[in-house]
């Protein structure tokens, strides 16, 4: 393609409503437009390098089994409703109504289109395993779009689906999925990492993400030093030393602690006790199985609650903290002086059942201290497997960096900012339960499809390629999705010996196989090699005045670094450096 009739808009300067330097650069380099808040358009540039991330995956998918379809964006609302997420995901879908007011919404994901194609089609276990997939724009409403491509209201996903017979197949196909998903990655020029993740609104029983370590990330991961371990922070767990509690009291002893509101409060006060030995209680109310109910969690005092970790122990679909008013109603003091000691019986008198969890770190320990749920008292002596009701132990905790793996002996966690690139699951059962999608085993009993879901989105791609990839003069593109191989930079198109020479070398190129971005346009060199080394082309050719010794500049945009190049042997070594 010639550079002065393809439209590429550079910019100069970044623009001042983007904020991490992949919003930057995607604009700077003309590579996407904003059309509204979340919605972007592709330039010709940005078409092309998203293409090749597509055609990557379409080459991964194929050569694991997959089979490519192309579904509906838009949705009866019937289908979302007998999986059960209708009234699940809430404002984040797109719902509208057709002329007729019937309820659609534009699909955010296909497990329940897939699942309904695999119900009505598939009957037996002979048809049994399937891999299905299809790379199709997804809408979600978000609340807060922003970070340019990072966080979209429409954008492009793979999103696969496989159908087996029994778990021992999903196995399988997660893993064959988990291996694919790699593969992809590492021919995008991304580095990643795997990580443990929670389901979340998905559902099913095991999860990986993949993930880009950027700055710019909006999720914390977690990862061992010795690389024995990784998780996103909803998930992660940590090796904590063990604490010796010394002997307690043969019952729990109230003591007054007027003015004491915090844990830090309590670890100053004369009597009291250090954040270790201290019970921080907090009250929630969730919605479990479509009812709202109060739920006392437990952690140690010096420890964070992550809502996400407790919400998913629970199986609650949402989760927030519970009023003042609540609080005093359910237990009878106010925020500060609660305690999970005879709360059961407390929210009983209110006509409440209150469900207690507890952070497996709390499990055995004995002569603690925690509220009374009496306004400026506390209770001294507290063991929490005599005192305290606990229905479910469960990882609740915040972990931090510094703490031991929970894999290894010898490795430390770091936490850092990460991007989600792609996400894939193990459903089970989950939809093809709730929606009927059964079939016939090998004995003829009537048995549902064992599910696992897998997406990638491709904007994310792009910008993690663009976060892990860039200089100070722009984009370095991988050279596996690179707009172009090769740019042919002639720097004074007014020289007939230049355009002559460039002109031959562009056709050459394109013989060889290679993609080419000719500079043509009448600007002064420094504007174009300024633009090449802004959009990231993995190599330059300059046809500047030493053409008439049958000499060019080889320009490698990753290592900065030039090189003088006969012409005729110009074409072999760029090959040679595509492929090395």
């Amino acid at each position: 393609m010639r550079w002065s009739q393809t439209f590429i808009p550079t910019l100069r300067e970044d623009p001042a409503d983007a904020e991490v330097i992949s919003h930057k650069l995607l604009l700077r380099a003309g590579v996407i437009r904003q059309l509204s808040a979340g919605i972007y358009s592709y330039l010709p540039l940005g078409q092309r390098i998203a293409l090749k991330v597509m055609q990557i995956l379409r080459e991964e998918m194929n050569r694991i089994g997959g089979q490519e379809f192309f579904l509906p964006a838009l949705h009866p609302a019937e289908l979302w409703q007998e999986s059960g997420r209708w009234g699940a995901i809430g404002d984040d879908m797109f719902r509208l109504k057709d002329r007729k007011g019937t309820d659609m919404c534009l699909g955010m994901t296909h497990e329940e289109v897939f699942t309904t194609i695999a119900r009505n089609e598939v009957r037996s276990y002979k048809q049994l395993p399937q891999v299905w997939y299809q790379i199709q724009i997804k809408f979600r409403d978000e609340a807060r779009p922003k970070s340019g491509l990072m966080r979209l209201r429409t954008f492009i996903m793979k999103d696969a689906y496989t159908f087996d017979i029994d778990r021992a197949g999903l196995d399988k196909s997660f893993l064959d999925q988990r291996e694919a998903y790699k593969r992809i990655f590492t021919r995008c020029g991304i580095e990643f990492l795997i990580v443990e993740a929670s389901s979340g609104a998905m559902g099913g029983t095991e999860s990986n993400e993949f993930m880009a370590k950027t700055p710019a990330g909006e999720d914390i991961i977690v990862s061992c030093s010795n690389g024995d371990y990784a998780a996103n922070l909803e998930k992660a767990t940590s090796r904590l030393p063990a604490i010796a509690d010394t002997d307690g009291l043969s019952a729990p002893e109230e003591f007054p602690t007027p003015g004491v509101r915090t844990i830090e409060d309590l670890t100053t006060f004369p009597g009291g006790a250090e954040s270790t030995r201290q019970i921080k209680s907090l009250v929630y109310y969730a919605t479990i199985n479509g009812e709202s109910q109060p739920v006392l969690a437990l952690v140690r005092g010096d420890h964070q609650l992550h809502e996400t970790k407790f919400a998913d122990g629970i199986g609650a679909t949402a989760v927030r903290p519970a009023h003042p008013e609540e609080i005093r109603d359910l237990l009878g003091a106010s925020a500060g002086s609660l305690g999970g000691v005879n709360a059961k019986a407390k929210a009983k008198s209110a006509n409440q059942d209150l469900l207690i969890v507890a952070d497996s770190n709390l499990k055995g320990r004995h002569n603690m201290t925690t509220g009374a749920n009496r306004d400026d008292h506390h209770l001294r002596g507290v063991n929490i497997e005599r005192d305290i009701e606990v229905d479910r132990w469960l990882e609740l905790r915040t972990v931090e960096a510094g703490e031991g793996c929970p894999r290894c002996e010898s490795g430390t966690l770091e936490v850092f900012k990460g991007m989600e690139i792609g996400h894939i699951f193990k459903l089970g059962t989950k939809y093809s339960e709730s929606m009927g999608a059964r079939v016939l085993n090998q004995e003829g009993k009537e048995v549902p499809i064992v599910m696992g879901s897998y997406g990638i989105g491709v904007e994310r791609i792009l910008t993690a390629a663009v976060e892990q990839q860039h200089d100070g003069d722009g984009i370095i593109w991988p050279t596996s999705i690179a707009p172009f191989d090769v740019v042919v930079t002639i720097t004074n198109i007014k020289q007939e010996e230049m355009t002559a020479a460039g002109e031959k070398l562009y056709t050459n190129l394109q013989r060889a196989g290679l993609e080419v971005l000719l500079d043509d346009r009448d600007e002064r060199a420094g504007v174009k090699f300024k633009d090449a080394d802004l959009i990231g082309v993995p190599y330059r050719i300059t046809v500047g005045k030493k053409i008439s010794d049958g000499v060019v500049e080889l320009f490698d945009r990753r290592t900065k670094t030039s090189s003088d190049v006969k012409l005729d042997e110009v074409v072999q070594r760029v090959k040679e450096q595509l492929t090395a």
